[in-house]
């Protein structure tokens, strides 16, 4: 009870809201304004249509692209909705999506790849890729086209795709050059989700099964939200090129034979924009993988020149667990392929910080790698809280050997072969810092734990690597 004598309960009354209004010197609110507020009606509903409505019939076997696509066209022109996709397998080719529709695809749902014939087909198959582009031989293929996907749009705005339902790229291509049928060939396509210069784009709890040559390629998409996938792939998972504002959060993905989460910076946009404020955090992978090993880190481009290569630096990845690594654990790599404009400099590597990080039963050939070129140097690197456990095995004659340079190869954890290390091969960096590091393996190696060539100020802070450190 308040000090005046009124009850809680008369406080909070409409009636006598009024008379404490009036006798606080408060404008007292008009009953009328207290009525019409009551009987405000409460916000629409969200506008939701049933694909089945626009014809699409989920039996498998009728292709339902058309429909779909004549329903998503219907609701971006009506100011936008959602298209729900009722349990069923809906067999399609390309599906366009379009500013402020998302897709809800329920539990039971497939969205189905269509089958292409292997010489590829002018008719029926998926959408053509676009005119060539004069940027397009500074990436392959597949980086330089969004339409020929089962999913894809440009240029979009609060899209979404949600739901429990499954994408399934069955018919899609790997974009292999012996495989059929071919990326390049007509009406093939080879991604499942595909977007280019968009915003404001969500991708909630779908699984995604055998997806071509990419799960999912977002190429200049900014404010980016990826939460709950399950991915199981022939090639890559998720590759993030060029994208701003990323959060992607409790993912699995499963890529046996590439990328599982790839963050990058091409020229695929046609000019150079870098992949800036990304974080990963609560993800399984499994597979092989550039920087898609992240758990709980952060990745973020800095600022460049114009008309340079945008620079690797500012990153964060820590808490990471490996098991069973046949490649390197932990690979940095700044080399001279130039695919970019003629003049532009080499790229660069620095500022970032590896951290609580555990590898166990890693192949004993490839140790962890920090190698730039020469000219070109690896800077500013901090590694902490690691415990690198190798098979070993490794020979005197290994602990000799004298890599190649390698400097316009394709980055990976065995271009160099069987290296001279067991812990850390370091090669062209400058200022190293390694902190409270293990380095252990299963059997005797006569290789060091650290190989360092052309390395200008190192650091070593409680290491213990037992023998030949």
């Amino acid at each position: 009870m308040f000090p005046n004598g009124i009850t809680r309960k008369d406080f909070l009354s409409g009636t006598l809201a009024v008379g404490i209004g009036s006798a606080s010197g408060l404008t007292p609110i008009p009953q009328s304004a207290l009525r019409a507020q009551a009987s405000d009606p409460p916000p629409p509903a969200p506008v939701i249509h049933d694909v089945r409505s626009f014809g699409a019939t989920g039996d498998g076997k009728t292709i339902d692209s058309s429909a779909i696509n004549q329903a998503i066209e219907e609701i971006a022109t009506a100011g936008g909705g959602t298209l729900y996709f009722p349990a069923g397998t809906y067999l399609c080719a390309s599906i366009r999506l379009k500013s402020s529709v998302s897709l809800y695809l329920d539990a039971g749902t497939t969205i189905l790849a269509v089958d292409v014939p292997p010489e590829g087909t002018t008719t029926g198959g998926y959408d053509p890729t676009g005119p060539p582009q004069f940027w397009e031989r500074f990436q392959d293929f597949g980086h330089n086209h969004w339409r020929n996907s089962l999913l894809w749009g440009e240029d979009l705005h609060d899209v979404s795709i949600l739901g429990p339902g499954l994408i399934w790229g069955k018919g899609l291509s790997r974009g292999e050059a012996n495989e059929l049928p071919r990326a390049e060939s007509p009406g093939v396509g080879n991604k499942a989700i595909a977007l280019k210069n968009c915003r404001n784009v969500t991708f909630r709890d779908f699984s995604m099964l055998a997806c071509g040559h990419f799960a999912i390629l977002l190429t200049g998409v900014d404010n980016l939200l990826i939460d709950g996938l399950k991915i199981d792939t022939n090639r890559d998972g998720i590759d993030i090129d060029c994208c701003r504002n990323v959060h992607v959060s409790n993912c699995t993905v499963n890529s046996p034979w590439d990328d599982a989460i790839c963050p990058k910076s091409s020229f695929a946009l046609g000019y150079a924009r870098a992949t800036e404020n990304v974080t990963i955090s609560n993800c399984y992978v499994t597979g092989i993988y550039d920087y898609g090993t992240l758990l709980n880190g952060t990745f973020k481009r800095m600022q460049y020149p114009q008309g340079s290569r945008p620079p690797i630096g500012r990153i964060t990845i820590s808490d990471l667990t490996m098991r069973n690594m046949v490649h390197s654990p932990i690979f940095l790599r700044l080399g001279k392929r130039m695919r970019g404009p003629e003049g532009v400099p080499p790229g660069t590597i620095k500022r970032v910080i590896l951290s609580n990080i555990v590898s166990s039963n890693a192949v004993a050939e490839y140790p962890s790698i920090i190698s730039g070129v020469p000219g070109s140097v690896i800077q500013d690197i901090k590694i902490s809280n690691v415990y690198l456990h190798q098979l070993g095995g490794g020979t005197k004659e290994w602990s000799e050997l004298e890599p190649a340079e390698k400097e316009s190869s394709y980055p990976e954890a065995t271009m160099f072969g069987t290296l001279p290390a067991r812990g850390f091969f370091v090669r062209h960096a400058r200022n190293i810092e390694f902190s409270n590091i293990e380095v252990v393996r299963a059997k005797s190696d006569e290789r060091p734990a650290f190989w360092l060539q052309d390395v200008d100020g190192v650091d070593l802070f409680h290491v213990t690597a037992g023998k030949n450190c």
